[in-house]
């Protein structure tokens, strides 16, 4: 298969575009390499894509271009089966600061994404969404039948794209699928999460800082399971024109999950608590009911085996991740 992964230099779309060469399929990468965080990290990936290509049967090639560009989207579409969506402009705190920045990124991007597609034979778009877009819990777990109220830019950003996604398979018969992926984590992930804060303060025998009090709930998915989800849809037609939440179910208290990092790595320390961010959500948790049925997705990694394997990998790769993290 020939695939476009955009945003194929960051977190999820690293881990995808990688599993994709792995595969054997012929994988095209768009990035702009935006500094939110550390372009290094990027760098990384692109060069671990790059030796992997090097050893298979699949291949890679990375443009460096915007989603915004709408020609260059759309050369890009002509030539693949599949596009993977996942470029956006990430983060609900700096969302607050620059609004429009995510509306012409995840929206207009999108736009020129679904616009491309549709022009073409196009087998399945696959779009990255978020729980975001769920706002204040009216109930828990969320299913996708739950009010969509983001309270952040970035999470009215992300509902808008995936109603786009969602309307172009209605109204064009493009095959689209919109994924709401919940606090994705893992090897590469952005320095600034949670968890690699966690485990780098405590690796550096400094306290872990949780923000707000501690009893906010998330509900963190390990990277390789939203990577089955994806890769699922390379065959799967039935979650065609519908937004699926892809969690993991395993929902943990914030402060719970900094007790546990610390009781691994440095069980003398103490946590330290900082105000917490208007955006940020109280408690997220998804309900998979959904995607299980359509796509046959079941989540194998919980949050504790999960955290285990990012620590281990954290050690492995301490010397260029960490500055990273501490500069965060």
């Amino acid at each position: 298969m020939r695939i476009l992964v955009t945003g194929g230099a960051g977190f999820i779309g690293g881990h995808l575009a990688e599993r994709f060469v792995i595969d054997g399929h012929d994988v095209v990468v768009l990035d702009n390499f935006d500094p939110f965080y550390d372009t290094r990290i990027k760098a990384h990936t692109v060069e671990r894509c790059r030796e992997r290509a090097a050893g298979g049967d699949g291949s890679y090639r990375l443009v460096e271009g915007d989603v915004r560009d709408a020609d260059v989207v759309a050369e890009l579409v002509e030539e693949v089966d599949y596009v993977y969506h996942q470029a956006a402009q990430a983060g609900v705190r700096p969302s607050v600061e620059d609004p429009r920045k995510y509306d012409d990124v995840n929206v207009d991007g999108t736009l020129n994404v679904l616009d491309a597609a549709r022009d073409t034979g196009i087998e399945r778009v696959v779009l990255a969404s978020s729980s975001s877009v769920y706002g204040k819990p009216r109930y828990l777990p969320y299913d996708e039948d739950h009010p969509t109220t983001p309270v952040s830019p970035y999470g009215a950003s992300k509902l808008a794209a995936e109603r786009y996604a969602c309307s172009y398979s209605e109204v064009y018969d493009l095959p689209a699928v919109a994924l709401r992926y919940f606090t994705v984590y893992g090897p590469r992930m952005r320095p600034n999460m949670a968890i690699s804060n966690f485990v780098s303060r405590c690796l550096d025998a400094e306290s872990p800082v949780v923000y707000g009090d501690g009893t906010q709930t998330r509900d963190f998915t390990y990277v390789e399971d939203v990577v089955e989800a994806n890769v699922t849809l390379l065959a799967e037609d039935a979650a065609d024109g519908e937004a699926v939440n892809v969690g993991s179910t395993d929902n943990i208290e914030i402060r719970t999950l900094a007790e546990e990092i610390r009781d691994q790595l440095a069980p003398d320390l103490t946590l330290e608590y900082e105000e917490r961010h208007d955006a940020d959500a109280d408690h997220t948790h998804a309900d998979i009911s959904k995607a299980n049925d359509l796509i046959g997705y079941e989540p194998t990694t919980t949050i504790r085996e999960g955290v285990w394997k990012f620590t281990e990998w954290y050690r492995n790769d301490r010397d260029w991740y960490e500055p990273l993290v501490l500069n965060s």
